[in-house]
C-alpha cells in the first residue's frame, strides 16, 4: 500500500480517526454518516418540496390570522356601514380621471361610486360603478348627457342626477324606487315614492340654472334647493324615518304659521334635514330628532337647541350618516345626533389662536374643514382612513395659493382643490382588496378575523381529544384484560354516535340558554374534543399492545418501575411520532368541522366571524350569483389551510415510519 505522505495527515487521524483520513483520500472507502432519527426525520421531511410549500404557506397563515387581528380596530366584528356593502373587489376608489384631475368644478359621492364634473361640463364617474343585481353601470353615461354641458351633478347610492346649461334634468342608475322615475300620484302612492315633478321629467320646463343652490342626492333620494326657497325633493319615501311627505309639510309651514326657508338641506342615512334661513335649528321633519346640540361628540352633556344657541345662530352645517356638524356665526362647531363607537374621535381639532373654519364638508363617518390660516383639518372615524390628511395640506400658511381652496367630501374620501381646479390631495378608502359583505364589513379584515378563531377553535379540539385519546389507549392497551374491554366499549359507545346531529342538537341547546358567546365557543371546543378522540385512541391502543412486548419494557417492569411510568414515560415516547401525525390530520379535521357547523348556523354567529360563518352569511342564491367574492375568498383560505395540513401530516407520516417507502 502507498504511504501516506502528505503533511499533517496523522494530525486527521489522530483527531477525526483514520476512516475520515481514507474518505479524503479515497472517497470508496467512506463510511456510512450516522444520522439521528430526529434529524432523519427533518431531512427527510425538507426533501420533499410539497411538504415544505405546504408548511411555509400554514406558518404564513397562522402568522396573518394571529398577529393580523391586532393591527384592526378592536370594535371591526361589529363594523356595519350600509354605504359600502357589497362592494365589489378593487383598489380604485380615489381613481379620478386624468382629464378631470386639472379641470375639477364639482365632486360628489354618496355610496360605492364617485361622480365628478369638469370646468368644461364633462361627466366623469369612477370605483365601484356596477351593480350586478339590476345589471347597471353607474360609468356607462347615457349620450344625451355626453352631448350636453352640464353645470351640475350629484351621485346618490344608486343613481346620479345631472342638470344641463340649458336647465333639463338628467338621471341615470336605478330608478325604480323613484330616484329618477316620474310615475302618476296613483301608482307613486301604492309604491310609497315621491315621483320628479313631472314638467322636470319630461323636460317641458327649464330649471334657472342661476337659481340653483344645491342639488345633492342620498339613499335613492334626490333634493334640489333653488336660492328662491323652492325645494324639489324626490325619491323613496320608506328610506327615511321622517317621510319625504312629513319633511315638505314641516319645510312648507313652521310650527308658528310662517312659511320656512331653507338655506342648506343634506341626508343622512335616515333622515332629511335642513336648516332654516333664520339659523334658529334644524329641520327634521315629523319626528323630534336632531333638537339637541353639544359642544363636542366626547361632551355628554346635550342641551336644546334653543339653550344651546343662547341667541347665536346656526350659518350652515354638513352631515354623516349619523350625525350633524353646525357652524355658528361665533366660529363656534356644535354638534348633534347620533353617535357610535365609531364617532369616538370625532371630536373638531383644536384651532389656532384667530384661525376659524371657513368650510366643512362630511362623509358617511368623517369631517374635513380648511380653516381660515390655509390648513386642512380632519376629524371623526377613521377605519377607512378618512382623517390621514396629506402632510402638504395639513401645513399650508395663509394666503398660500398652491394649497387647498375647495373641499369635497364623499362617502369615504375628500379631495382637495386648487383655485384653478387642480386636484391638490386626496385621502380615504381606496377600495377593498377582496370585497366587502352584506353589511358593508371588509371580506380580508373578516377573513383574518374569522381565521383566528377558527384556528383556535379547531387547536384546543384537537388538544382535548388527544389528551382524552391518548390516556385511553395508553391504558387500554398496556393493561388489557378487563380495563381493556371496559375501555373499548366506553370507546365504542363515543364512535357511534352520529356527530353531526349530536353536535348540532347540542349547539341548538346551547342557543336556548342564558349564555355569552364566549362560553358557548368554549362548550362548542369541548364538544368538539369529546366527539373526536375515539380513533386515535384506537391508534394508540394498537401500537402500545406491540410496544409493551419490547425488552426495555420487561426489563423496567423487572427493575420494579412503576407501571403507569413504564405506559407513560416508557412506551408513549415511542410512539409519539404517530400520535403527532394523526394531532395535524385531526387539526384539519376540526377546522372543517367547525366551519360546518358554523355554516349550517349552530356555531359562532354573527357579528364575530369564523371561515363557517361567513359561508353562511353568502348562503343564498342572489349572494352567490351576483357577489362571488363574499363566498369564493372565505373558502379558499379554509380550503388552502386544511389541504397544507394534510399535506404537511401526510409527509410526516411517510418519514416518521422506517418501513414507508419514500419514493412511493
Amino acid at each position: 500500500m502507498k504511504k501516506n505522505t502528505k503533511k499533517g495527515s496523522w494530525l486527521k487521524r489522530l483527531f477525526f480517526g483514520g476512516s475520515k483520513t481514507l474518505a479524503d483520500e479515497n472517497p470508496s472507502l467512506a463510511v456510512e454518516e450516522i444520522v439521528s432519527p430526529m434529524k432523519q426525520i427533518v431531512r427527510g421531511f425538507f426533501e420533499r418540496k410539497l411538504a415544505v410549500g405546504a408548511l411555509v404557506v400554514l406558518i404564513c397563515m397562522f402568522l396573518i390570522v394571529f398577529i393580523g387581528p391586532l393591527l384592526m380596530p378592536t370594535y371591526y366584528n361589529e363594523y356595519e356601514e350600509i354605504m359600502q356593502q357589497n362592494q365589489a373587489p378593487n383598489l380604485k376608489m380615489m381613481n379620478v380621471p386624468k382629464e378631470l384631475q386639472n379641470d375639477i368644478k364639482k365632486i360628489d359621492g354618496f355610496g360605492n361610486f364617485t361622480v365628478g364634473l369638469s370646468n368644461a361640463g364633462k361627466v366623469y364617474v369612477w370605483g365601484d360603478t356596477y351593480n350586478p343585481v339590476n345589471k347597471i353601470d353607474l360609468a356607462m353615461i347615457p349620450e344625451e348627457v355626453q352631448n350636453t354641458k352640464i353645470v351640475d351633478v350629484a351621485g346618490g347610492y344608486d343613481h346620479i342626477i345631472a342638470i344641463s346649461e340649458e336647465g333639463y334634468v338628467y338621471g341615470w342608475g336605478a330608478y325604480t324606487l323613484g330616484q329618477y322615475t316620474y310615475k302618476d300620484d296613483e301608482t307613486a302612492e301604492k309604491e310609497s315614492i315621491i315621483s320628479i315633478p313631472k314638467e322636470l321629467y319630461e323636460h317641458t320646463v327649464k330649471l334657472d340654472v342661476n337659481n340653483i343652490k344645491k342639488l345633492t342626492c342620498g339613499y335613492q333620494t334626490t333634493a334640489l334647493l333653488m336660492n328662491d326657497g323652492t325645494l324639489y325633493l324626490w325619491g323613496n319615501k320608506k328610506a327615511y324615518q321622517n317621510t319625504i311627505e312629513y319633511f315638505s309639510l314641516r319645510y312648507s309651514t313652521r310650527a308658528d304659521g310662517e312659511p320656512a326657508k331653507l338655506s342648506n338641506i343634506d341626508f343622512t342615512l335616515n333622515n332629511i334635514v335642513g336648516l332654516e334661513e333664520s339659523g334658529k335649528g334644524i329641520i327634521t321633519g315629523s319626528r323630534d330628532l336632531y333638537t339637541k346640540f353639544r359642544e363636542n361628540i366626547d361632551s355628554n352633556k346635550a342641551v336644546s337647541a334653543k339653550e344651546f344657541l343662547n341667541g347665536r345662530k346656526i350659518v350652515d352645517f354638513c352631515a354623516t350618516s349619523n350625525n350633524i356638524c353646525c357652524e355658528l356665526d361665533d366660529g363656534t362647531l356644535a354638534f348633534t345626533g347620533y353617535f357610535d363607537r365609531r364617532s369616538a374621535t370625532q371630536v373638531a381639532p383644536t384651532l389656532n389662536e384667530g384661525e376659524r373654519f371657513v368650510e366643512i364638508v362630511s362623509g358617511a363617518e368623517h369631517y374635513a374643514g380648511r380653516t381660515s390660516q390655509g390648513r386642512v383639518l380632519a376629524w371623526g372615524g377613521n377605519i377607512q382612513n378618512q382623517l390621514n390628511v396629506p402632510k402638504g395640506l395639513k401645513g399650508a400658511t395663509e394666503g398660500d395659493d398652491s394649497g387647498a381652496s375647495k373641499l369635497y367630501g364623499c362617502s369615504f374620501q375628500t379631495y382637495a382643490v386648487d383655485k384653478d381646479g387642480k386636484l391638490v390631495g386626496k385621502w380615504g378608502s381606496k377600495g377593498h382588496i377582496f370585497g366587502t359583505d352584506r353589511n358593508g364589513a371588509d371580506i380580508l379584515q373578516r377573513i383574518i378575523q374569522g381565521g383566528r378563531m377558527t384556528m383556535t377553535i379547531g387547536a384546543i379540539a384537537v388538544i382535548i381529544s388527544t389528551v382524552i385519546g391518548i390516556i385511553i389507549g395508553c391504558v387500554s392497551g398496556y393493561f388489557g384484560g378487563k380495563v381493556d374491554m371496559i375501555l373499548m366499549r366506553v370507546t365504542e359507545i363515543f364512535a357511534a354516535i352520529p356527530f353531526l346531529p349530536f353536535a348540532l342538537i347540542l349547539s341548538a341547546i346551547m342557543a336556548q340558554m342564558n349564555i355569552t358567546e364566549n362560553q358557548k365557543i368554549f362548550l362548542l371546543m369541548v364538544i368538539l374534543g369529546l366527539l373526536t378522540w375515539t380513533g386515535l385512541a384506537r391508534m394508540v391502543r394498537g401500537q402500545v399492545l406491540v410496544a409493551r412486548e419490547n425488552e426495555y419494557v420487561t426489563a423496567a417492569k423487572a427493575m420494579g418501575v412503576r407501571e403507569s411510568t413504564i405506559a407513560f414515560k416508557h412506551i408513549l415516547p415511542n410512539i409519539v411520532s404517530i400520535i403527532f401525525v394523526s394531532l395535524t390530520l385531526d387539526f384539519a379535521t376540526c377546522l372543517l368541522t367547525e366551519s360546518g357547523l358554523s355554516y349550517l348556523g349552530f356555531g359562532v354567529t354573527f357579528p364575530r366571524p369564523t371561515w363557517g360563518n361567513m359561508l353562511n352569511g353568502a348562503n343564498n342564491a342572489t349572494i352567490i350569483k351576483n357577489y362571488w367574492w363574499q363566498w369564493v375568498f372565505p373558502s379558499i383560505f379554509l380550503a388552502i389551510t386544511c389541504i397544507c395540513i394534510n399535506v404537511v401530516g401526510d409527509a410526516l407520516r411517510d418519514v416518521m415510519d422506517p418501513k414507508s417507502d419514500r419514493d412511493k
